[in-house]
């Protein structure tokens, strides 16, 4: 007997009627119209199932932390870095783990299950670090947690901080990360790019790099970070995280890039959000956009995520976990309005971010975990549309998360007694 079949779901593939069989915690079959014997049977009636949410890009540490010491008026990234400087002194361990797991317990309602998360390693007592570590452990039966260490003043800026970085990595860190746009020259930042990729190359870690947030379109370390993936044989494990300036250099130099960027197989990472909010500051009108070039380079074929970034710190003051709010604005910056191109922006925060993480057993093929969540929608489209409600979360072929369907009553004289917002089923025959 089954522990789990859920029947008639529609997956984000486009195949409808599906039956999902689920034995010891993992997927044994994917079928249509599949009747069998099951502990347990979810009819998914006609509603969209989808392997859990991902986030590529986030930083755990900070989160949850607006409006300590003050709020960030200006909005800029750069009095947003000031703000965090501010808060250190007077972080906590036991404040770092409450306020991540609290996020943390967001993540899991909205069917987020994993996330990669950025973790400063400026200090020498590598706080933030201890503490995200703990949090890891504490989450690890119901979410995967990956964690960068993030230099966030300058791995070459900031004194001791490639010491810092080595210890963090020692300690448990799973990914080498940067900023080389923050260093102090344009030279020391493509040292830094250098350096970490050998530390990322010598220990087998993936690289995560904040790079070229900015709106300069001489920010230019991403092809730096390119030409070191393939010096050192790192193709397919690096990621460029923000690229922001390649939203405002000249179209020349960027068809050269991009295909460096596509031979070196970079992983890449826009985080709509936070780049329409933190970029263009300096503009009046016309205003850039600021996020990087979303369409080409999917079109180059590169695996592309869109992250979170931020939820109530000093950068954004903003957000509530939601995967889907975040491909709902990657999708309106970077105009991606047609139905491929949405079904992109949903991969974008799904099955391309779980790529970059090296996520095991993720997907919804048979011998993969039995994680996914079921949406108060009928296809990729529809749930970014709604934002839809998860409606049911399910770890390991157990529920974690249930949330009831958004339905308002209407007392509309001949009108029916309620709405929920989806389309009628016949517009997906």
């Amino acid at each position: 007997m089954l522990d789990l079949l859920i029947t008639r779901a529609s997956l984000p593939d486009g195949r409808r009627n599906m039956s999902i069989a689920v034995q010891d915690g993992r997927i044994v079959e994917v079928t249509e119209g599949l009747q069998a014997p099951a502990q347990e049977t979810v009819d998914a009636r006609g509603l969209l199932l989808s392997p859990p949410f991902v986030d590529a890009h986030f930083h755990l540490d900070s989160a949850l932390s607006y409006g300590q010491p003050r709020v960030n008026e200006s909005g800029t990234l750069l009095e947003g870095i000031a703000l965090w400087g501010e808060l250190k002194p007077t972080l906590t361990h036991e404040a770092i783990v409450e306020r991540a797991l609290r996020y943390c317990d967001w993540a899991v309602a909205r069917g987020l299950l994993a996330i990669r998360s950025h973790v400063d390693t400026s200090e020498p007592s590598l706080l933030p670090v201890h503490a995200l570590l703990d949090v890891k452990r504490r989450v690890a039966p119901y979410l995967d947690l990956q964690l960068v260490a993030f230099p966030q003043d300058g791995v070459l800026r900031s004194p001791g901080g490639l010491a810092n970085l080595r210890r963090a990595l020692e300690l448990g860190v799973d990914v080498v990360g940067g900023i080389p746009h923050f260093e102090r020259t344009m030279a020391e930042g493509a040292e830094s790019v250098r350096i970490l990729c050998e530390i990322a190359a010598e220990a087998g870690k993936r690289v995560d790099m904040h790079c070229d947030e900015s709106d300069d379109p001489h920010s230019r370390h991403v092809e730096t970070l390119a030409f070191e993936t393939q010096r050192l044989g790192l193709q397919g494990r690096v990621t460029g995280s923000h690229l922001t300036s390649m939203h405002s250099m000249d179209n020349y130099y960027v068809s050269k890039l991009i295909p460096l960027m596509a031979e070196a197989q970079l992983g890449v990472v826009a985080n709509p959000l936070i780049n329409i909010t933190l970029q263009g500051r300096h503009d009046s009108y016309p205003k850039r956009r600021g996020m990087t070039r979303v369409p080409e380079l999917l079109a180059a074929g590169l695996t592309l995520a869109f992250g979170q970034d931020c939820v109530l710190d000093p950068w954004y003051g903003l957000g509530s976990a939601d995967m889907l709010e975040v491909a709902h604005m990657g999708l309106h910056v970077a105009q991606m309005t047609s139905q491929s191109a949405m079904r992109a922006c949903f991969e974008a925060v799904t099955t391309q971010p779980a790529r970059l993480l090296g996520l095991e057993g993720y997907g919804l093929q048979p011998g993969c975990h039995a994680d996914f969540v079921l949406l108060h929608a009928r296809d990729p489209a529809e749930a970014i549309r709604l934002r839809a409600a998860r409606l049911a979360v399910y770890r390991r072929g157990k529920p974690i998360a249930q949330s009831p369907a958004p339905v308002s009553q209407l007392k509309l004289p001949g009108r029916p007694n309620g709405v929920d917002f989806l389309l009628p089923p016949a517009n997906y025959t």
